[in-house]
């Protein structure tokens, strides 16, 4: 998915950590990601009338925050984590907030909501964490998950910005490479990452897809 240099690729997912222990990284607070604060993304997704309440998936939810504020907006929410700390946190943030959000721990991309489709997939920072080798199951994954005319809002690092301590990167190019078979993009724009580091918060990309109609995408190459 990232451009045709192998080596180039490597170096650019080198803040993938293939075993990192993410249960131990809430537990220490290592989770520069995890904020308590709204996606500006998703926000300016509601008030672009790009989405309104409906089936709602979170991929990767950390500690609840964007499913708690999406419930809070009518949607009917899962979300899902790796973190089993991380459900629990958000599990109890949604109790004392008072709405009503499944959240599921699970691990992507082996996710499997037997017969449940959603109009709606939000995904901050997920995807980008995901081993190159895996890739197109999450897709395939997506598409097992979402129906004609779903909207799946992605958002990832930007390779045009690499660092040494940012989260994982990907180009504009690869990005389309990857999802254009089953989704139409109706954006792809840079925006900055809001994180708890006290250095500047990384370069990123929003992007906003909808699936398009493909016949039995389980059977495809």
């Amino acid at each position: 998915m990232r451009g045709c240099n192998i080596n180039k690729k490597v170096r650019r997912n080198k803040n993938i950590d293939k075993g990192k222990d993410w249960n131990e990284a809430y537990k220490q607070d290592d989770t520069p990601w995890d904020t308590g604060i709204t996606s500006k993304e998703l926000e300016k997704a509601l008030h672009e009338e790009v989405i309104a309440p409906c089936r709602t998936l979170e991929l990767g939810c950390g500690t609840g925050t964007n499913a708690i504020y999406l419930a809070k907006k009518g949607f009917d929410v899962t979300a899902v984590d790796i973190s089993q700390l991380a459900i629990k946190k958000a599990r109890e943030k949604s109790e004392a907030a008072r709405v009503k959000v499944r959240f599921m721990q699970a691990e992507v991309p082996n996710l499997r909501l037997h017969g449940e489709i959603f109009d709606f997939v939000f995904d901050r920072g997920c995807f980008h964490t995901i081993r190159q080798e895996d890739r197109q199951r999450f897709v395939k994954m997506l598409t097992r998950l979402t129906t004609e005319g779903s909207i799946y809002l992605m958002l990832c690092g930007n390779a045009r910005e690499p660092r040494e301590d940012g989260p994982p990167v990907l180009t504009e190019e690869e990005i389309r490479e990857t999802f254009s078979r089953y989704f139409d993009f109706r954006w792809i724009r840079e925006f900055r990452f809001v994180t708890t580091d006290k250095k500047p918060d990384p370069l990123g990309y929003s992007c906003l897809m909808e699936r398009k109609r493909v016949n039995n995408p389980d059977n495809t190459n």
